[in-house]
């Protein structure tokens, strides 16, 4: 174990696990018979960032991925560190809207996309957005909207008109001398910038949080060493990569032990169950949903879980019930805890393998090491005792180096003794352990997804016939909370919730559309006229009854 945190790259780090173990497994898809070890992996990173390198890919530059976890995608993670570009991630559910806004507001210079995924044609997104893309020469983009965007590149075999292709790419690999490739890799700091996030808050439009080398490669060695990983472990990743639960999380934390990734292209809980078995995998990764559609599963008794050991449950709370069958019938009796957001790069605390089951589903665990965790007073900023609530805040080596091209919401967000205000309320006790009780921000945590109200009742004021428009978690058993739309109509509109929900298909992610509406004439308000909506959350149990509700108290 380090007792000092690592200055290095993500490249170093890459390089340092294939020097102690090149015969290792890096990575394994089971649906596809592919494994590589990490001697294997790397060269295939050298190809690729020197590849990038060779089309014109400067230090600085973003590279933004949009694709399910298909094997490039982690190739791609580690090439666009090795030559000091930055890995923008782009969630899979986004829609042409959301796209069009990522590109404009993070001046991207390159766009990797596959595609297509569940409803949404990316090809098809990415040329009504740049129309450019079918006339202009490769390499000589010029779009009007999005004039940063350079090289647009199709993760797949197949040519597309002005995309490059992947073969293309790592063809174009010896136009880079190696000489030149080490030169690159030599100017590199562990405090640059290496991976950017879009998230949100209540307060406007996603925001993209920018960490460094330094963030999230000691995050994820620190994320491994609590769940005791060595170079023996296999991992199961069934969490998306666009995610810091798949990319930081998982892969960091893996790399940093010279551990194996078994990922999975997307969850399926057969599939999970059978990535488990195969390859005999020690520890495997999940929002609570996830671990209880593997448990409810009708095939669950056919599969051997007897290799697990430990792994990461996260994103929403974990119900004891579910937490006692994980360690019981999944063997997962080193399973740990984690919370944090983006902007933490991303774990704040984890419960340890040795805590109990109470402190493993009542808590989130303890402040990680070479993380300072303090909680209090949102309105004064006075330091609260043990046992009193108030907002969690934390300092360390793990706070983001910014929002990009946002200093003001930065400063916000960081305050003047480097403090980052993570906007969730939470009780420590006198041990140090965490509670989370609610949210200063109004997020909705949907089945682990984040969903900001701000957001889509933004692009729900945009519809005819909305004069006003609120948005608030609903709680369901099955995803913890579903989007919920609290309506005022224009005088004589028809509209319905149908109409509203259609208006939403194809221009939002499927998971922010609301579930539930209702159409109301005025809203809980605060003397001084702030929306209540933890009592637009109570009120839902009424509005909205079913076998999937759950009563709200408090």
């Amino acid at each position: 174990m380090k007792e000092t945190l690592q200055n290095l790259t993500m490249g170093q780090l890459l390089d340092q696990a294939i020097e102690r173990h090149p015969d290792n497994d890096a990575i394994v898809y089971v649906d596809r018979d592919l494994r590589m070890t990490y001697k294997q992996f790397g060269d295939m990173v050298d190809r690729l960032a020197r590849g990038l390198m060779s089309l014109g890919v400067q230090k600085g530059e973003k590279v933004a991925v949009w694709a399910t976890n298909i094997p490039y995608w982690v190739a791609l993670q580690f090439a666009t560190a090795k030559i000091g570009a930055a890995l923008l991630t782009v969630n899979t559910n986004y829609k042409s809207t959301e796209l069009a806004y990522l590109l404009e507001q993070s001046e991207t210079e390159n766009l990797f996309l596959i595609d297509g995924y569940m409803d949404t044609d990316y090809l098809q997104t990415i040329y009504e957005l740049v129309p450019e893309l079918r006339n202009h020469k490769r390499g000589e983009l010029k779009s009007a909207r999005f004039p940063h965007l350079k090289r647009v590149f199709f993760l797949g075999q197949e040519k597309h008109r002005g995309m490059y292709a992947l073969p293309e790419v790592m063809a174009m690999a010896p136009m880079t001398p190696a000489a030149e490739y080490e030169k690159r890799q030599a100017v590199l700091g562990c405090h640059d910038v290496v991976n950017m996030q879009y998230t949100s808050g209540t307060t406007g439009f996603p925001k993209g949080v920018m960490l460094t080398h330094y963030n999230i490669v000691n995050n994820g060695y620190w994320i491994g060493e609590n769940q005791r990983f060595t170079s023996a472990d296999r991992v199961c990743l069934p969490v998306p990569l666009f995610h810091c639960f798949g990319c930081v999380l998982g892969v960091l934390a893996i790399v940093n032990h010279g551990a194996t990734m078994v990922i999975l292209e997307k969850f399926d809980p057969v599939q999970v169950m059978t990535a488990v078995e195969q390859e005999k995998c020690t520890a495997l990764y999940g929002v609570p949903t996830m671990f209880i559609a593997v448990l409810d599963h009708k095939l669950f008794d056919k599969f051997d879980f007897s290799s697990l050991r430990t792994g990461i449950m996260a994103g929403s709370p974990c119900p004891v019930h579910v937490m006692r069958q994980v360690i019981e019938k999944m063997y997962m009796s080193e399973i740990t805890i984690c919370y944090g957001l983006t902007e933490a790069s991303p774990v704040i605390t984890q419960t340890l393998p040795d805590d109990d089951i109470r402190k493993r589903t009542e808590t989130v665990g303890r402040a990680m090491p070479h993380i300072e965790v303090k909680i209090v007073d949102p309105e004064t900023g006075r330091e609260m005792p043990p046992g009193k609530q108030g907002e969690v805040c934390c300092r360390g080596y793990n706070v983001m180096k910014g929002y990009y091209n946002m200093p003001e919401a930065t400063h916000k967000t960081i305050d003047a003794g480097a403090w980052l205000h993570s906007g969730d309320l939470g009780v420590m006790d006198a041990e140090g352990y965490l509670s989370i009780t609610g949210r200063h921000k109004d997020m909705i945590i949907r089945g682990g997804e984040n969903v900001y109200p701000r957001e889509i009742e933004e692009f729900l004021y945009s519809m005819d016939g909305i004069v006003d428009v609120q948005v608030a978690g609903v709680p369901s058993k099955k995803y913890g909370e579903e989007v919920g739309a609290f309506v005022v109509k224009k005088a004589g509109s028809d509209l319905t919730a149908e109409d509203i929900q259609d208006y939403c298909r194809g221009k939002i992610s499927r998971y922010k559309i609301p579930r539930h509406i209702a159409f109301v004439d005025a809203y809980p308000m605060t003397a001084s006229g702030k929306v209540q909506k933890y009592k637009l959350r109570k009120m839902s149990v009424d509005l909205f009854p079913g076998p999937d509700r759950i009563r709200v108290d408090g």
